[in-house]
């Protein structure tokens, strides 16, 4: 199959290049020139990454081509495309490791999910140190992707966002090293995805680790809400953690495996084989159900979802943190005190409908030191919260530190019996590597909601 994205010479030095398959016309018509100002990654092994630009476009055999710095590495598509060969699974399984990592180092920065667009550094070949990893441009690579006939959609849901897709992406990825074979085969992808119709890792591994099998079974039911059980950081940050080895290095294939007796294999194999008659007998039933529901069930079925949407919503929310029982002023401070701890969850119950930078800052702070620990070490990364750095001395420099200090809350305005109150909060913010604190003022406006439960509607900031 001839590559639309691949390593190729322009002027005698190599390059990544992007065929567009349009020719000059069609290129300026489709205002594909954009693409040039379009942004890739490059991520190192270390957790630095730069900003990958495209250098220039020029026609080669009557289409435009896209062409930019060299990236030597091997297309990460083409790597998953040659599990069937056991002798290769061990360097996929490095590939996608090194790729979940970049991802993490990344955070919510977007880039390509689609592994077409991501090339994968597996030496160290005197360019991008080994474990390194290129994510393409995202709109250019698929439609490169596109006019190559790869199947952009096979790996990711569109329902999913953020480090959720990117989860999502990695156990597909996963499961077909591990097996084989993809775990969506059908046509029918996206629904199969959305309604997490798959054969369980457990039934088509049964010798894979358990743990590995328990986070990729989580990661590909994040579309289903009924079924999640962790986010797709917590997932991810896992599978580094049992993937990586001493130094940074992808463990071996076989030490994920052990032996099973020929009697659990024959008696895991029979519940194989029921698990998919059941499962082919429950889907073709609701989704032949799903096709002629109005003939068929009416009005009835549909009150009938409607509370099972209602009743799986309130258990959902019913185990979240919440204000319960807290003055207005006790939710301010708890929402800084979770600041200082990173403690997004709590921050999320103190919040509803306020800016939640700080929340973003909280979540890709944590994100990233699990990252890092995973790769370093328990106790490399480590952070001090700001407030018992200072009650020890507050040396400077201060390098693990972070979060609020010298927080002072008054109150501006409002009243409780009408529901509405505001403070200003008064505080310093240090951050890691910084030897100064920034100087915060800010305005929150806090209301009760239906629960009557004080919550956080607006912050208004000056910083110095």
């Amino acid at each position: 199959m001839e590559l639309n994205i691949h390593i190729s010479s322009v002027d005698n030095n190599p390059a990544v290049c992007f065929d567009t398959g349009l020719d000059p016309r069609s290129f300026a018509r489709t205002k594909m020139s954009q693409s040039l100002i379009e942004q890739g990654f490059v991520v190192s092994a270390d957790g630095t990454h730069k900003v990958w630009r495209p250098s220039g476009v020029n026609e080669t055999n009557g289409s435009m081509r896209v062409f930019g710095p060299v990236f030597q590495g091997k297309r990460l598509d083409l790597l998953l495309d040659e599990v069937n060969i056991y002798a290769n699974r061990q360097t996929a399984l490095e590939a996608v490791v090194y790729w979940i990592r970049s991802k993490m180092f990344l955070g919510e920065t977007r880039s390509a999910y689609n592994p077409g667009a991501s090339f994968i550094s597996l030496d160290n070949n005197g360019i991008n140190p080994k474990g390194s990893v290129f994510f393409a441009p995202e709109n250019l690579s698929n439609r490169c992707l596109h006019m190559e006939g790869t199947q952009p959609d096979r790996y990711n849901c569109p329902d999913l966002i953020g480090m959720d897709t990117a989860a999502f992406c990695a156990a597909v990825m996963l499961y077909k090293i591990f097996t084989g074979v993809h775990p969506y085969p059908s046509a029918e992808i996206y629904q199969d995805m959305r309604e997490g119709v798959f054969m369980p890792l457990h039934f088509a591994a049964p010798d894979l680790d358990d743990k590995i099998c328990s986070l990729i079974q989580a990661a590909l039911l994040l579309p289903v809400a009924k079924k999640r059980s962790k986010n797709g950081t917590d997932i991810l940050t896992e599978l580094l953690e049992l993937l990586l080895g001493a130094e940074g290095s992808v463990i071996s294939l076989s030490s994920l495996f052990s032996k099973t007796s020929a009697e659990k294999k024959d008696l895991i194999e029979k519940e194989k084989k029921l698990h998919a008659i059941k499962q082919n007998s429950f889907i073709k039933t609701k989704r032949f159900v799903t096709r002629n529901k109005h003939l068929l069930i009416g009005i009835s079925i549909g009150l009938i979802f409607m509370l099972f949407v209602i009743f799986s919503t309130m258990e959902g929310f019913s185990k979240r943190p919440t204000t319960a029982g807290m003055s207005p002023d006790n939710v301010v401070t708890a929402y800084y005190e979770a600041f200082s701890s990173l403690n997004h969850a709590i921050m999320e119950a103190c919040v509803q409908g306020a800016d939640k930078a700080d929340i973003n800052a909280a979540a890709s702070l944590f994100a990233v030191i699990r990252t890092r620990q995973a790769y370093e070490g328990a106790s490399s990364s480590t952070l001090i919260q700001a407030r018992v750095w200072k009650e020890s001395g507050g040396d400077l420099p201060a390098p693990n530190v972070f979060g609020v200090t010298d927080l002072t809350i008054d109150y501006l305005g409002g009243n409780e019996d009408q529901g509405l109150m505001v403070f200003r909060a008064s505080y310093h913010l240090w951050a890691p590597d910084e030897s100064f604190a920034r100087n915060r003022s800010d305005v929150l406006t806090l209301r009760r909601d239906r629960r009557r439960n004080w919550r956080i509607i607006e912050i208004l900031r000056t910083e110095r």
